[in-house]
């Protein structure tokens, strides 16, 4: 029989899933952004590096050449989260109602994105009935993984390092804010602090930084540790 691991392999491997998590999403957008042409981080849509049409849509212009790896970059990114969540539980520090309730906000975030991936947000989908999954998808994804951030944030404020619980708050708190600010932005016609893309970026990309700084400091910490055990007493 395979032994169970301890907590520190758990957390050592939990945090690579997140690193590997939000590196395979940014080399995924970087590349698909730089085969479109005329792409902006600015003004276009995250989703549109994913649509597989050649068209005009809602005011932009979408030609995603590589509008497969955006999409599967998305759906890994739903199973590397929802795999690095339920190894990080597995960990003492979780009291069991801020487990489920992370693990639940993990798996909505898994789901939601993996929808936006299999449902683009594209002029055909739009037509045929389709574009409701990719918009409740995006929802699901950016509300549940900032909510996972706040939630971890919460639990990881009563160890160490303490700094870390307190970043994860505030970035799923500035991600959620991102979310409300790109609704009340695109939606209103007398309010236009940003484009589009700008606010969507600042309600994602807060999910992606928090696995990052979550994933680096975590084997940072293990690694400092082991050295200090490997020092003579």
């Amino acid at each position: 029989m395979r032994p169970k691991q301890s907590a520190p392999e758990i957390a050592s491997t939990s945090a690579v899933l997140w690193i590997t998590a939000a590196t395979v999403y940014l080399v995924a957008e970087a590349v698909s952004a730089a085969a479109f042409p005329g792409y902006s981080y600015a003004t276009n849509y995250i989703s549109d590096l994913g649509v597989p049409d050649v068209a005009s849509f809602q005011g932009r212009a979408i030609d995603s050449p590589l509008h497969v790896v955006m999409n599967v970059a998305f759906i890994l990114h739903g199973v590397l989260f929802a795999s690095a969540a339920l190894l990080t539980v597995r960990h003492r520090t979780w009291r069991p109602l801020a487990r489920r309730w992370f693990v639940g906000a993990a798996l909505v975030h898994a789901v939601g994105i993996i929808l936006v991936g299999v449902f683009p947000g594209s002029p055909t989908n739009a037509e045929n009935g389709l574009m409701l999954f990719h918009g409740l998808g995006a929802a699901m994804a950016i509300i549940a993984g900032n909510a996972a951030a706040i939630i971890a944030g919460l639990t990881l404020r009563r160890g160490n390092p303490r700094w870390l619980g307190s970043a994860s708050v505030s970035l799923g708190i500035l991600g959620l804010v991102g979310l409300v600010m790109l609704l009340v932005d695109s939606n209103s016609t007398a309010i236009t602090l940003l484009p589009d893309g700008v606010w969507e970026r600042l309600a994602v990309d807060t999910i992606l930084a928090w696995e990052l700084l979550v994933g680096i400091t975590v084997l940072a910490t293990r690694r400092r540790a082991g050295r200090a055990e490997e020092q003579p007493a």
